[in-house]
């Protein structure tokens, strides 16, 4: 259980500082649609100029829009896939004989965490998206749901949709997350045993998990945008009587329609954002989260780190 609060509780602290950063990388993910590149007004021309038009037309606050259910989808999701993930790893699946990290077990550990989290959290993510994407009508960007809150947008969803409407949007979620995890995790871990094996910082340096994590977001950037931009289309899109998609009916169908009407760039629309968000958010969650762990093995358990 300890693991899984280390887990939650880092990713949160993570995610007051990023999260006006998932504002913006939203609603550029949402810009032009299912439309060709120059037949749609541009209201966000990149990252910076989205930060002045958000804070501009819709206030500074709305920087800070989804923050509530954003706390919570850190901390059940990556509670449940940092902790499963440490436990893998603290039970010698991750490791070879001598403890040394293998990729490819980390690789499927991180992947096999991040499915679990996702799944988790589907619910909370897609309300979070959409009230991050709702804004005045003179920039809006995709399906604008009227959700006023968290607990409002989950209640009427289960009220109209059922408890499979809650889960609607999973199917692209767990690809993202899957693959999300097995870059961050794998890379983290691989990343962070070969600086400490170069000798040149001493042991428990801050340093080593900062380098670590920064490689790590790098990786996790390139592998994660298209699973992300196809994530935010399925959790946004509006849905009919029945609780479908009317735009997409799945993964797939999401995929092919992107590359049909906005092409392989279409995959990468937020790409500065995703990295501006994603690179401290993996920097931050992770270097917590090492260092929460280190607090809690020392005084807790009084040994070392396992990660």
């Amino acid at each position: 259980m300890t693991e899984f609060l280390i887990g939650g509780f880092s990713t949160c602290g993570a995610c007051v500082f990023t999260n006006p950063l998932e504002v913006v990388k939203t609603r550029m993910q949402l810009q032009g649609e299912l439309k060709s590149r120059g037949t749609y007004q541009r209201h966000y021309r990149n990252v910076f100029h989205a930060f002045l038009t958000i804070g501009r037309v819709d206030g500074l606050t709305a920087l800070q829009k989804g923050l509530v259910p954003a706390l919570w989808y850190q901390f059940f999701m990556n509670g449940v896939r940092l902790g499963t993930y440490q436990t893998l790893d603290n039970l010698g699946l991750t490791t070879d004989k001598d403890g040394n990290v293998v990729w490819w077990r980390s690789i499927v550990a991180g992947a096999v965490s991040g499915c679990a989290g996702a799944f988790v959290g589907s619910p909370i993510y897609m309300v979070k998206t959409q009230l991050q994407s709702r804004s005045a009508s003179t920039i809006a960007v995709g399906h604008q749901h009227t959700h006023a809150s968290m607990t409002q947008g989950l209640k009427a969803i289960y009220r109209e949709y059922g408890i499979m409407g809650l889960w609607r949007g999973v199917s692209g979620a767990m690809p993202r997350v899957t693959v999300g995890s097995a870059a961050q995790l794998s890379t983290f871990a691989i990343s962070k045993e070969k600086i400490q094996n170069l000798g040149i910082f001493p042991h428990n340096s801050f340093a080593v998990p900062m380098l670590g994590s920064m490689v790590s977001s790098v990786v996790v950037v390139t592998f994660m945008t298209p699973f992300d931009v196809v994530s935010t289309r399925l959790y946004n899109q509006p849905v009919n009587a029945r609780g479908k998609g009317t735009l997409y009916r799945g993964v797939w169908d999401c995929f092919q329609k992107i590359f049909h009407k906005e092409g392989v760039w279409g995959f990468y629309k937020g790409t500065a954002a995703s990295y501006f968000r994603l690179g401290p958010h993996t920097i931050l969650s992770l270097i917590f989260w090492d260092r929460f762990r280190d607090l809690y093995l020392h005084f807790g358990k009084g040994s070392d780190s396992a990660v």
